[in-house]
């Protein structure tokens, strides 16, 4: 039976989201926003309260990443936008499914010296997100909902943001009408001219990004039948197998692999910006042609030296191509080209990063099955995100792009709230770890068992070596830190500082089987 209560608005948009699927609620009540939270037990909809609103929507970015539904967070006017535009612009950079909904002012254009007041919030969000709109009556708000959820499952999913006005949050309204069934997507034809120039091409090579992840079955299937030899961005690590003879890895930030790049004479790169992020340099290295394979126009249209532009889906473009008939079976690419180049990848870390990469190998041999990583901007990680294959993709998380610090502990705990059961962890530096440390109590309160990974080499390593490159005399890189030991059990976490390898194994070991969170302070000392 329709639903014929009416409501004030703001409960109304709680029971439309549970109706569409939301089950899971981050942020933090405020006067403005309050009547948001009339709905949200009513609805069945579980609310963790975080502690800033910048920990709200990491939380909603990690919860979104470890399920591919929508992190949804409520946030009040002014300084409750303005704290979560930080993981608005993460969510936009990385393609994560975010909504964010608001109170905002009635009006601003009389009246100066409100409570919360901005002089054009909308306009503030929509500079890191998708779109930022206003719903001035019910029907606008539903209709917002509604498209942005459509929008989330059909197109590159970015954030969006939606405001309601704080008396029209008051009013009472009819419930949001029934969600519309959405078809699935036809499968597509290969574009014409794909095989003939993959049959005739001699070295061609594979770049899978993030968006190829939905592809990993085809991917494999592909693979199986055609050694071509890929490299994935960060994002996409885990899309090809870990032990496949023909996997470069996650090394395109390496300058050697431009080498690569330069030996191929056909590039095909699917789901992937082919970004500053992924390649550090202005150009992959190509001087053949390269067929590009997005959803996104504007990657297809940008400097990277596409010569062919496909407009599709990851999975329809490898799925055809997996199964095409006429699909090459040999090239010549050998697998012994590939182990070398892929031991001058991991060397080139090893002299960049000293003893992390093999802190690294230890970590990775103690995770249990289908952890699920989320990590922030540190040198351990930038090391791990090169030489650490994945199993499986859409399992290690990280800031790329916007590049945020403090992300990894409250994306964390978004993961854990989602993937309750299975094991969920955070890597984070000591600086990163000052940005958001307030979310442990988050972590404790929800009883969590979640390991948090602390790097601590005591300063901004990262920047530090770069001023040194620099010629610049290292400056502000070197902050007092506390005991993180004693703040992370202030909090009611459980904290250990291993001193060797082996404990560092066993303190990870137990974490994942604790009743609350556990902070691991791990130094460069660890290694003797």
């Amino acid at each position: 039976m329709p639903d014929t209560q009416m409501r004030p608005l703001g409960a109304q948009i709680s029971h439309m989201l549970k109706d569409r699927g939301v089950d899971t609620i981050f942020g933090i009540p405020g006067v403005h926003n309050q009547e948001m939270y009339r709905g949200i037990e009513e609805a069945g909809i579980t609310h963790v309260l975080a502690r800033h609103e910048q920990g709200a929507g990491f939380m909603a970015d990690g919860y979104a990443r470890a399920t591919g539904k929508p992190g949804v967070a409520y946030v009040i006017t002014g300084p409750g936008l303005c704290n979560i535009m930080t993981p608005m612009g993460q969510a936009y950079s990385d393609s994560v499914p975010m909504l964010v909904l608001s109170s905002c002012l009635d009006e601003t254009a009389a009246r100066r010296g409100q409570l919360h007041q901005m002089k054009d919030q909308r306009a503030a969000a929509d500079t890191v997100c998708d779109w930022s709109e206003e719903a001035r009556t019910a029907g606008a708000a539903y209709g917002l909902i509604d498209r942005a959820l459509t929008e989330f499952a059909t197109g590159r999913a970015r954030p969006k943001h939606i405001q309601v006005p704080i008396a029209v949050l008051e009013e009472p309204a009819p419930a949001a009408p029934k969600a519309v069934a959405q078809g699935a997507k036809p499968a597509e034809a290969l574009p014409d001219g794909v095989l003939a120039r993959l049959a005739s091409a001699r070295r061609p090579l594979l770049v899978l990004g993030g968006g190829a992840r939905g592809a990993t079955d085809a991917l494999r299937a592909l693979m199986a039948r055609c050694a071509v030899p890929a490299f994935t961005t960060y994002a996409g690590r885990g899309i090809v197998a870990a032990d496949d003879p023909m996997l470069l890895g996650s090394a395109l930030a390496r300058p050697e692999s431009a080498e690569v790049f330069a030996r191929s004479d056909l590039v095909i790169a699917v789901g992937t910006e082919l970004a500053e992020v992924d390649l550090w340099r202005a150009h992959p290295g190509h001087l053949g042609e390269m067929i590009r394979v997005d959803i996104d126009t504007e990657s297809l249209t940008d400097g990277a030296g596409n010569t062919h532009a496909i407009e599709m889906t990851a999975e329809n473009f490898l799925a055809a191509l997996a199964s095409s008939e006429d699909l090459p079976a040999r090239f010549d690419w050998t697998a012994g080209e590939i182990a070398k180049a892929r031991a001058g990848f991991r060397a080139g870390v090893e002299a960049e990063y000293q003893q992390i990469p093999a802190i690294c190998d230890a970590l990775k041999a103690c995770l249990p099955e289908d952890t699920m990583i989320y990590s922030d901007m540190t040198q351990f990680a930038y090391a791990a995100t090169e030489i650490w294959d994945m199993d499986r993709p859409g399992h290690w998380h990280h800031p790329y792009g916007f590049g945020t610090l403090g992300y990894a502990t409250p994306a964390a705990i978004g993961g854990a709230v989602a993937r309750r059961g299975k094991p969920t962890m955070a890597i984070i530096g000591d600086y990163g770890f000052h940005y958001t440390m307030a979310e442990l109590g988050v972590a404790v309160e929800l009883g969590l068992s979640l390991p948090i990974f602390l790097w601590d080499n005591a300063k901004l390593g990262a920047i530090e070596a770069s001023m040194v490159g620099a010629q610049i005399a290292p400056n502000a890189v070197v902050a007092r830190n506390p005991d993180f030991c004693r703040l992370a059990e202030a909090f009611g976490a459980r904290a250990v500082a291993p001193q060797t390898i082996e404990e560092m194994q066993t303190a990870v070991r137990d974490a994942f089987s604790a009743d609350g969170p556990t902070l691991i302070h791990v130094t460069p000392a660890v290694l003797g």
